[in-house]
């Protein structure tokens, strides 16, 4: 019986549920661990790339309620209420999300990113390196520059990074992810595959995720012992 859980999770760095859920399923994990004891597997997170606004410039002129009230034609004050409910529930999950500086950007050069981490075992540190940089810092993540910066600061190589990005060196594996959420028929982010058969979609209760862990290796273990 494998000792390990694989979580494959399709989300974007510009996406505000997509921090959320990770916040949630870790504290999820975790629960199922601490009740499984010494007998817990593994639980193997690997992210893949999902871009929510593909054609978002690099470097867009305004804030994020100028964004969503011109690209998604939604009212301003709609547009605010949601970013104050988004935060309040941020909050909750441990995230202090600050909308006011939000720097909203294309986040395909941040793909390619977590692309090269995860080639190197960084991606889980520069997944949450980015997220974090992106919704409480206002850092930049559209420019190469600026992913070089984010990069070293989890023990990346800046200058191989920036020759990473500048020749789209994982962009190929950027859209084999996106093909493959098509096939999986992915229509929003976070979505979580667990162990290769159940999908979970949107950030969901940690007690939701610790159930379908728990079902996922009773179920493993009971057909170990057929």
């Amino acid at each position: 019986m494998s000792e390990s859980i694989k979580i494959d999770i399709w989300s974007d760095i510009a996406c505000p549920w997509c921090y959320i859920g990770k916040r949630k399923f870790e504290t999820g994990a975790a629960a199922f661990a601490e009740q499984s004891g010494d007998g817990a597997p593994d639980v193997i997170v690997e992210y893949h790339s999902y871009e929510l606004s593909p054609d978002t410039p690099v470097d867009f002129d305004g804030d994020e309620i100028d964004f969503l009230a011109t690209h998604k034609g939604m009212p301003a004050e709609q547009v605010r209420g949601m970013l104050e409910h988004v935060t309040g529930v941020a909050k909750a999950a441990g995230l202090d999300y600050n909308f006011d500086i939000l720097k909203h950007t294309n986040t395909v050069k941040a793909h390619q990113l977590l692309h090269y981490a995860k080639a190197r075992g960084k991606q889980i540190e520069a997944t949450e390196r980015l997220l974090a940089a992106y919704f409480t810092e206002g850092r930049h993540v559209g420019r190469v520059e600026d992913l070089a910066d984010l990069a070293a600061e989890v023990g990346l190589d800046r200058a191989d990074v920036l020759r990473s990005l500048q020749s789209d060196e994982f962009l190929s594996d950027v859209r084999a992810d996106q093909a493959l959420a098509q096939e999986y028929g992915v229509q929003g982010v976070p979505f979580f595959v667990i162990d290769g058969k159940y999908g979970v979609s949107g950030a969901q209760e940690a007690a939701t995720f610790a159930q379908v862990l728990e079902q996922v290796w009773a179920e493993r273990t009971e057909a170990a012992t057929v």
